[in-house]
């Protein structure tokens, strides 16, 4: 899809901007597990698969950095469900 997604680490946030909106993961970091709280994507550029890249890209992050998954975002989850390569960085 050739997203610019950006890492917006103090924020504990993962952002793109599609047409003039805004769309994000948010998250929460405690030690080395991170929470995924929030995938939100504007109805105006919805079913693009922007949340899908989104949160392939904070499981990649985590992967890379060591950190477990809590997928508490619905989205999330089911997401994780359907992609089980991901499956490993459950927590």
């Amino acid at each position: 899809m050739g997203l610019d997604i950006r890492h917006l680490a103090a924020a504990h946030r993962f952002e793109t901007t599609v047409d003039g909106h805004v769309c994000e993961l948010d998250y929460n970091l405690h030690g080395q597990v991170m929470t995924i709280t929030h995938t939100g994507v504007p109805e105006q550029v919805g079913g693009r698969g922007i949340a899908s890249e989104l949160v392939r890209t904070a499981l990649d992050t985590a992967r890379r950095e060591g950190w477990k998954v809590v997928p508490a975002c619905s989205y999330a989850q089911v997401w994780m469900e359907r992609h089980p390569a991901y499956s490993d960085l459950r927590a």
